[in-house]
């Protein structure tokens, strides 16, 4: 059987990142997979929902709060390949091909440490690591598009719990504004935030050298 494997939400200041994987006969897969990207979220729901109800389909989904991004004693390279394990053992058999999308500008480096993590875990595994896999390979396609999915919902409980919050990106216009505001209100950022990223440490900064009033 072949595993795809990719993630969501690397860059956002708000929220978690996602890595999912799926494992599936490819030539099973629904039509009309695709980088999640090129997908309307009412498409992408559809089809992670259906790959999730097939059973001869499996699912598997790891996620990175913030807390953990913020760690100082790691990094986004290293994050996305514990995710991208994490996500491909709940699902791994030994013999399996996994193909994943590189999170590292070294595309063997990132397999080899994908690789030896699913090993760890218990499966042993060929791994294939392509940048942009999920262009290439539908098995990939279909990993981005429950990761998204599972970290647009997390975007929406964030939304519940604080109000509009936009996107979650630094480019954003209604994250900046969200982030501002907070952190105007209440002099800290909230939990959802990952305060090492360089919007934050902006925010923050501002907020110090500045009264309430003209922050």
């Amino acid at each position: 059987m072949q595993i795809g494997v990719d993630e969501a939400g690397k860059g956002p200041v708000l929220g978690p990142m996602v890595a999912a994987a799926v494992r599936a006969d490819p030539e099973t897969l629904p039509e009309g997979i695709a980088d999640s990207k090129r997908l309307t979220p009412e498409r992408r729901e559809e089809l992670a929902a259906e790959l999730r109800e097939r059973d001869d389909i499996s699912v598997g989904v790891a996620f990175v709060e913030p807390e953990t991004i913020d760690d100082p004693e790691t990094d986004m390279n290293l994050l996305t390949v514990r995710a991208q394990v994490e996500a491909a053992a709940e699902v791994a058999a030994d013999a399996d091909e996994l193909v994943c999308d590189a999170g590292d500008v070294s595309e063997s480096r990132f397999g080899r440490r994908v690789r030896d993590g699913v090993a760890e875990a218990g499966a042993s595994v060929e791994v294939h690591a392509q940048h942009r896999a999920d262009d290439e390979h539908a098995i990939v396609g279909a990993a981005s598009i429950v990761a998204k999915v599972e970290r647009d919902r997390r975007v929406e409980a964030i939304a519940d719990e604080y109000g509009e919050v936009g996107s979650g990106y630094p480019s954003d216009q209604t994250t900046r504004d969200f982030l501002r505001e907070f952190v105007r209100e209440h002099g800290i950022l909230p939990d959802c935030a990952r305060k090492s990223w360089s919007t934050c440490a902006d925010l923050l900064a501002a907020h110090e050298q500045a009264s309430l009033g003209d922050f």
